[in-house]
């Protein structure tokens, strides 16, 4: 697997998930989820990572990688939006729908609040 070759390269050649999320512009935690395979590796990325280490692209990227989703385990989407596209559970959801519906969920949170003060208020006047 890719990310295991990645994994092996960058640890051989002494360096830390830090120092190769500071290649990509991005945070350590969401390069180790890129890493472990929770978050797809986009090419530009990959590119970037193998001209840090100093070796050939194709060494540690295959043109024909499988989509990668996410991982059940975490609470949030694959960040693999520059496609346009999220993966979730092998399932193709256009970013417009995603950002619609966590648009969705900030409203719904917002009058969840609303309701408990107002909860709180009529507990108050018994």
């Amino acid at each position: 697997m890719q990310k295991e070759k990645l994994r092996l390269i960058r640890k051989k050649k002494g360096y830390t998930q830090q120092q190769i999320a500071d290649i990509i512009a991005t945070d350590v935690s969401n390069y180790s989820r890129k890493e472990s395979g929770d978050v797809r590796i986009i090419k530009d990325e990959w590119e970037k990572i193998a001209n840090f280490l100093e070796i050939p692209l194709a060494e540690i990227y295959e043109e024909d990688e499988a989509q990668i989703v996410v991982n059940n385990d975490h609470p949030v989407f694959n960040d693999s939006s520059a496609s346009g596209v999220y993966q979730y559970n092998n399932q193709a959801i256009p970013v417009s729908i995603v950002e619609n519906l966590q648009e969705y969920i900030s409203l719904l949170k917002e009058e969840n609040s609303r309701l408990q003060e107002e909860i709180k208020v009529l507990k108050g006047k018994k």
